[in-house]
């Protein structure tokens, strides 16, 4: 299927909804979920972003600019997963109770409003990875156009170009709860503090890259051939005072480099049960 018939498909998938409310983060995936959303059913399309400690007052200032941009209508909630002891204590599945958390607040506003789905930005590359999340979703009645139609990551992206969206290739921005190691609790004073480093790096030009926090210590991760330009243009001594400042005891550089889901990697070693 060419993504050109994908798009066809997209579309014809909201009309048949008719109504529908829109899990949006302001990620690539979500916003193009709600581009094509709105472009079908116009104020029948409703933008829902959800707020907590886990999501960056700057990326909600994105989400709320682009929604702006598209002109879909967006509103605005609260969810409390930091008031889950399953999701703080940081399991190998906590994306399941974030995502519980999340469309157990989503489900009833769309049921009050009148809106008969929730869509998410599920893609379809998503499907291939460990995602707890989906599953959570799916038992809520969810639904993941992307991932219906089958499209991957790299489509996403040539679609929003396609369309017309300048943040076509805006760097995915997960969670900052992925930044810990399972196991670690996770705090709000943690969400913040890592939150802000990476907000640091980003103000000197450096895009893709993740802090990773393991109790005091940060570790940066960047794409493998940028680590070099990384040493030696960055004024180092000013970076580490920064991220000490914010709390951080030691500050390194991943030498293997950036890579989505490293996390996970652990969980080839959990033994089988």
């Amino acid at each position: 299927m060419t993504i050109a018939e994908k798009l066809e498909q997209l579309k014809a998938l909201f009309a048949e909804m008719d109504q529908a409310l829109i899990a949006y983060s302001g990620g690539v995936d979500s916003t193009l979920v709600a581009k094509i959303a709105f472009d079908v059913l116009g104020d029948r399309a409703l933008a829902v972003t959800a707020v907590s400690p886990s999501l960056l007052p700057e990326e909600l200032a994105d989400a709320t600019a682009q929604a702006a941009t598209i002109g879909i209508a967006h509103k605005i909630v609260h969810t409390h997963e930091m008031e889950n002891p399953n999701y703080t204590s940081n399991p190998v599945n906590r994306c399941y109770f974030c995502k519980s958390e999340l469309h157990d607040t989503l489900k009833p506003l769309a049921l009050e409003l009148g809106y008969p789905y929730v869509v998410d930005g599920v893609n379809a590359d998503d499907l291939h990875d460990y995602r707890p999340g989906i599953q959570a979703a799916k038992e809520r009645g969810a639904r993941s156009p992307l991932a219906e139609i089958s499209v991957t990551k790299a489509e996403v992206r040539q679609l929003s170009q396609q369309l017309g969206l300048p943040w076509w290739d805006k760097p995915a921005q997960p969670c900052l709860s992925s930044r810990f190691p399972y196991g670690e609790e996770i705090t709000i004073a943690k969400l913040q503090r890592v939150g802000r480093a990476e907000i640091y790096l980003r103000n000197l030009g450096w895009d893709n890259l993740r802090v990773r926090s393991e109790g005091d210590t940060a570790r940066i991760e960047l794409p493998p051939e940028k680590i070099a330009d990384f040493v030696l243009k960055t004024d180092l001594p000013t970076l580490v005072s920064t991220f000490q400042n914010l709390g951080f005891i030691y500050v390194t550089l991943d030498l293997e480099g950036y890579r989505s889901g490293k996390l996970n990697q652990v969980l080839q070693q959990i033994p089988a049960t």
